[in-house]
């Protein structure tokens, strides 16, 4: 393989930017049983999709077709239980975004990339799913620790696109303060139902906007 080869299969580092820690890490996740990691992904599609508001755990189990014992070895209460769900999901999506970001990339298109994949995490959330989730104990602190991460993660390419001079200095804080918060903001029940477009599709038309008025040239 010939060097310019391997250098286009590198990925981007990010030293310094440490993701939020997972509330079932994947060590604890591995000791799951292969029903519970199935059932893991199956509740996925039941919270975002339909929600669980008026579910105790014992329907909860009904509906999947297992045990309550199943269902309590992978959290102690629904409220437990949906944060996990949503958080393993959230991290999927981050990992996945980063994955994707090649280090043949430069700064700003890598910050396109990475938006773009990671507004994912609002796309299949109804605005009931929003407005039910916001009233879980604990959701909010959850969504606060990994919408400073996308910040982080943004204010660092941004900084690294003033480096290269694809941009000129800003304040990259600010920038990355409005761009990590996109996706949240769309998808506030009150803000998604008077938007035209999805969550997902407002927060990358104005993140494509921003950037282009960002970039020199």
């Amino acid at each position: 393989m010939s060097s310019a080869s391997a250098q286009s299969r590198e990925r981007l580092s990010f030293p310094g930017v440490r993701a939020p820690r997972a509330l079932l890490p994947p060590e604890a996740e591995r000791k799951l049983t292969a029903r519970q990691r199935e059932l893991l992904d199956e509740l996925e599609k039941l919270v975002t999709a339909e929600g669980l508001a008026e579910l105790t755990m014992a329907e909860i189990a009904a509906e999947l077709n297992c045990s309550l014992r199943t269902l309590y070895g992978i959290a102690p209460s629904k409220e437990e239980l949906v944060l996990t769900v949503v958080d393993r999901r959230l991290h999927r999506i981050g990992r996945k975004a980063i994955g994707s970001l090649d280090a043949s990339l430069s700064p700003l298109d890598a910050l396109r990339s990475y938006l773009q994949a990671v507004s994912e995490a609002v796309q299949p959330e109804t605005v009931a799913f929003s407005r039910e989730f916001s009233a879980v104990p604990g959701a909010q602190r959850l969504l606060d620790g990994h919408e400073r991460y996308v910040m982080a993660m943004a204010q660092n390419l941004l900084d690294r696109a003033v480096a290269a001079k694809q941009i000129a200095p800003v304040d990259t804080a600010a920038f990355a303060h409005v761009l990590g918060g996109l996706g949240r903001e769309f998808s506030r029940p009150e803000v998604a139902e008077v938007a035209k477009r999805s969550p997902k599709a407002t927060a990358d038309a104005i993140a494509r906007i921003i950037l282009r008025g960002l970039e020199r040239g």
